[in-house]
C-alpha cells in the first residue's frame, strides 16, 4: 500500500482502496428514455403535425401561417384569423436598424454563422423590448381578476393602470403618439371580426393611462400586438415565440447584408479613434510613491460625505452608480404561469 500517494494507503481507510471496485452503481434494466410529443411526428414518409400530413396541408393550399396555428393550438384557422395573423407578422418581420438587427450586425462582423447572429437578435427581447410574456399574462390576470371580482372592463382598466403604471410592459407608452401602425393593426381586427376582449381590454387602457398619464400616450405595438394574439388564441409564450422568429429573419437579412458592405473584424482589429471618447483627459500615470497623495478612498463617514461622493459617481457612466436598481427578480417578470414550472 506504500505506493498509494497521500492517505489512500492508510490502514485506518474504511476499505482497501488500491482493490476498491470499479462500476459501483448497478446497470439501468429499465428501457432507454424516449421523447414523446403531441404535437409532430417524422417518418421516411411524412410529417405529420398534430394528425396533419404536412405535405397534403400543402398541396391543399395551406401556408406557414396556417401551420402555426396547428403547431400552437391544433386546428386550422378561420380564413379571417389567417388573415390577422398574416397581417401581424409582416408588421413585425422588420422595423429597420432596431435593437435586434444591429445585434445582429455586430455579430456578423465577428465572422460568425448567420444563426447565431440570428439568434443574438432573438435575446434582445427581453422585459421591455418584445415583453410579450409579460404584458399577455398581465391581461390575463387582470381578466380573471375583472371576472372573481365582478368589475367591468372599464373598472378593471383602471385598476390595471394604478397598479402598473410603472411597468414598460403596459402596452401604452408615448413611442406611437405619431405612428398610426399600432391603431391599424387594432382597426385590421375590428374589420376582419376577430377583435376580442384582450383588445377591448386593451383600448380601456389606453383611455384609463391617458386620463391618468401626466405626459401624452397611446396605444403602442407591445400592447397592440400582443392583444390581437391573444385574441387570435394564442397564449402570452406562443406570442413571444412566433414574434421573435418573425423578427429573426430580417435580422438574417441584416447579417447578409453586414457582410457584404463591411466585412468582417477580426479580434483585437477595431480601433477606437480617440473622437469616440469624452472621458478624461490624457493624465500622467503618478509614481507609486505618491499613490498616498492623490489615492482616494471609497469609504465615507457621514451621510453627507456619502451623499456628495455618490452623485458624484453617477456621473461616472460605465460604474453601475447611475443604473435604478430592479428590486423585483427579472427573472420573474415575464409573468409566465404555466412554462419553466
Amino acid at each position: 500500500m506504500g505506493h498509494l500517494k497521500g492517505n489512500l494507503g492508510d490502514p485506518r481507510m474504511p476499505y482497501d482502496y488500491a482493490k476498491r471496485e470499479y462500476g459501483t452503481v448497478p446497470v439501468d434494466e429499465r428501457p432507454s428514455f424516449r421523447w414523446v410529443s403531441e404535437i409532430a411526428y417524422k417518418n421516411v414518409h411524412r410529417i405529420v403535425a398534430r394528425g396533419y400530413d404536412t405535405t397534403e396541408l400543402v398541396e391543399a393550399g395551406y401556408g406557414v401561417v396556417d401551420l402555426l396555428f396547428i403547431d400552437f393550438q391544433s386546428r386550422i384557422p378561420l380564413i379571417e384569423e389567417e388573415e390577422m395573423l398574416n397581417y401581424i407578422m409582416i408588421l413585425s418581420l422588420e422595423d429597420g436598424l432596431s435593437a435586434p438587427a444591429v445585434l445582429s450586425r455586430i455579430v456578423a462582423q465577428t465572422k460568425t454563422f448567420l444563426t447565431q447572429a440570428c439568434g443574438a437578435s432573438i435575446l434582445a427581447f427581453g422585459h421591455a423590448y418584445g415583453a410579450y410574456s409579460e404584458f399577455g399574462n398581465m391581461l390575463e390576470n387582470y381578466l380573471a381578476r375583472a371576472e372573481k371580482e365582478g368589475k367591468s372592463i372599464e373598472e378593471i382598466a383602471r385598476v390595471l393602470v394604478q397598479e402598473r403604471r410603472g411597468s414598460e410592459a403596459l402596452g401604452v407608452s408615448e413611442l406611437m403618439i405619431k405612428d398610426p401602425a399600432a391603431k391599424r393593426l387594432f382597426a385590421r381586427a375590428e374589420k376582419l371580426g376577430v377583435a376580442g376582449q384582450h383588445i377591448a381590454l386593451m383600448q380601456e387602457i389606453v383611455k384609463a393611462a391617458q386620463a391618468m398619464f401626466d405626459r401624452p400616450v397611446d396605444l403602442d405595438m407591445l400592447g397592440a400586438t400582443g392583444a390581437a394574439m391573444m385574441d387570435l388564441g394564442f397564449t402570452p409564450e406562443a406570442t413571444w415565440a412566433i414574434i421573435a422568429v418573425t423578427r429573426s429573419f430580417a435580422a438574417g437579412a441584416h447579417y447578409i447584408e453586414e457582410l457584404e458592405r463591411g466585412g468582417t473584424t477580426r479580434l483585437g482589429e477595431t480601433l477606437t479613434p480617440k473622437d469616440w471618447y469624452d472621458g478624461q483627459p490624457d493624465r500622467p500615470v503618478p509614481p507609486l510613491a505618491d499613490r498616498h497623495a492623490i489615492a482616494q478612498p471609497a469609504q465615507t463617514h457621514t451621510p453627507e460625505a456619502w451623499k456628495k461622493a455618490f452623485d458624484a459617481k453617477k456621473k461616472i457612466y460605465g460604474s453601475g452608480f447611475a443604473i435604478v436598481e430592479e428590486i423585483e427578480d427579472p427573472s420573474k417578470k415575464t409573468g409566465t404561469k404555466s412554462v419553466g414550472r
